[in-house]
């Protein structure tokens, strides 16, 4: 028996579009392309062809092609847009990727994969859209994204009208997507997460900026509009919790980072149990105890 479907696919699109179309609030995904930018830094090699799996503005995709480190690039765009010189554009669902086996070197996806409703299952076709030896750079929103506004809607729904329902979406967690990575078949798997905190005047700000980025509640069982009186007791909430000395508030955004290659002989390997060269002792000029029987 399958999994109920935990976002609504559909919905996400749509709100992403109607963010496109109001003015996209790019801070979020300007930080990680900055971040991006960075890591493949360290990788000493160029990438003839590029994906850029459904990030939700192009950006990723005019970086790599500006950057000089892709040749080609194609970019899987969640909704419909205008295409980019020297970028390939398809629309499509990043858990149904329609390219054949093996065909880019390098595939970055930046803010968009903590929607997936099987994100096993797109890594899995991630990692079979790369050639051999070809490398996986993703960013999500991990399980701290969001803490203080998850917290004062769950109050303030309880309190005002007795009883909460899911308002922020889950996210992943850290400690789970490196046994992810594993599992969808990639080698040399590294994660980590960088912490951005974002500060507002007030919390309509933030849900302003949520809305803007095609955030909003897009959970299948989600219940209607916060009722006004529920919406001012999080709002007071989240002031008496979440504010600084100078009065602004704190949101918190967790960025999880993964990493991952695909399987090629010339990566290097854990060595076999035992087949060691030099004793530990030696290396670390001590003497090698051993303990009586």
């Amino acid at each position: 028996m399958s999994s109920p479907l935990l976002f609504d696919s559909s919905l996400i699109r749509k709100r992403l579009a109607r963010a496109r179309r109001a003015g996209f609030a790019d801070f979020l995904v300007a930080r990680a392309v900055d971040d991006l930018s960075d890591r493949l830094g360290a990788v000493l090699r160029d990438f003839p062809h590029a994906l850029d799996l459904a990030t939700p503005v192009p950006d990723a995709a005019a970086w790599l092609k500006a950057s000089g480190r892709a040749g080609a690039v194609t970019r899987l765009a969640p909704v419909a847009e205008a295409g980019s010189p020297g970028i390939a554009v398809a629309v499509g669902d990043p858990e149904a990727l329609p390219f054949v086996g093996q065909e880019f070197d390098l595939a970055v996806s930046l803010l968009a994969l903590q929607h997936a409703n099987d994100l096993p299952g797109a890594l899995v076709q991630v990692r079979r859209a790369l050639k051999a030896d070809g490398l996986f750079v993703g960013c999500l929103l991990g399980g701290r994204t969001l803490t203080e506004l998850r917290q004062v809607l769950t109050q303030a729904e309880s309190e005002v009208e007795g009883g909460a329902s899911p308002r922020v979406a889950p996210f992943a967690e850290v400690r789970d997507l490196g046994g992810l990575l594993q599992r969808a078949g990639f080698t040399l798997p590294v994660t980590d997460v960088e912490t951005v905190t974002v500060r507002y005047g007030d919390p309509f700000g933030l849900m302003r900026d949520l809305r803007a980025m095609g955030l909003t509640n897009a959970l299948r069982e989600r219940r209607g509009r916060l009722r006004r009186e529920t919406l001012m007791r999080a709002a007071s909430l989240y002031a008496e919790r979440f504010a600084d000395p100078d009065g602004r508030l704190r949101a918190t955004f967790e960025l999880i980072w993964l990493s991952g290659w695909v399987p090629h002989e010339s990566q290097q390997k854990p060595l076999r149990p035992g087949s060691a060269q030099a004793r530990l002792a030696d290396a670390l000029g001590t003497v090698e105890r051993k303990e009586p029987s």
